[in-house]
């Protein structure tokens, strides 16, 4: 069962990431633990980059820039390693998600596991199995891209685009049976999604949204004891 209670470290590697799955990312890395460091590397005056800009205020990322002194070679992936290393002895964090797809960090993944440190890759299908297998937990960002839907069913999901919020609010703070109590839900809600509002989505509280789906939600109890998981 994976720690709620450790602190983790989510790195991402600007050259080998989607800016399209900042929020999926950082959601999946929340399933594991507490997010408390967000850093992407690159070098911020690449044309490249110019995709991530929009999204590191709305999530809260920080931009380390790292400028490529030599063609052909990879400063980031040093950067972001150098980083990694002060953090891990610093002893601040209790594990590391490592955003790319970029086998150059699968000896980092095993210094960190011998460290004795939670360690969880997200990165595409096309991964070197070296640096997969190096990780604890590894997640295809196939996984994290939506489908898409016939335009009908589009606009019918577009009435319930909170669901995949709240179902990741309830996996982060679910015990091993699946519960999760109703006011550890609505934190890591707002923890997760700061802008998030029940009134924009038509509700006066997290309660009546979840009574709103009684096929993806089931609750039982009432006041400050109700608790809810997943069907």
């Amino acid at each position: 069962m994976p720690s709620k209670s450790r602190d983790i470290a989510v790195l991402i590697d600007g050259d080998n990431a989607q800016p399209s799955l900042i929020e999926n990312l950082l959601a999946e890395a929340a399933k594991h633990g507490r997010v408390m460091v967000r850093r992407i590397y690159g070098d911020w005056t690449a044309p490249n980059m110019s995709k991530w800009k929009t999204m590191l205020n709305s999530h809260a990322v920080h931009p380390v820039q790292q400028f490529r002194y030599t063609t052909g070679k990879n400063a980031t992936d040093i950067a972001l390693v150098i980083e990694a290393m002060d953090l891990m002895y610093a002893g601040n964090v209790g594990g590391f998600c490592i955003v790319s797809s970029d086998s150059d960090y699968t000896r980092l993944a095993i210094r960190i596991q011998e460290q004795g440190l939670f360690v969880m890759g997200i990165g595409r299908a096309t991964t070197p199995e070296s640096f997969v297998n190096a990780c604890e937990v590894f997640v295809r960002t196939e996984e994290l891209t939506p489908k898409p839907q016939p335009k009908e069913q589009a606009k019918e999901n577009a009435a319930a685009d909170w669901i995949p919020m709240v179902r990741n609010a309830i996996e982060s703070a679910a015990h091993g049976d699946g519960w999760a109590g109703l006011s550890a839900v609505g934190t890591n809600v707002r923890k997760l999604y700061p802008g998030f509002k029940y009134q924009t989505h038509g509700y006066k509280g997290l309660s009546k949204m979840l009574e709103s789906e009684p096929s993806i939600f089931e609750t039982k109890g009432s006041g400050p004891g109700q608790s809810v998981k997943l069907k």
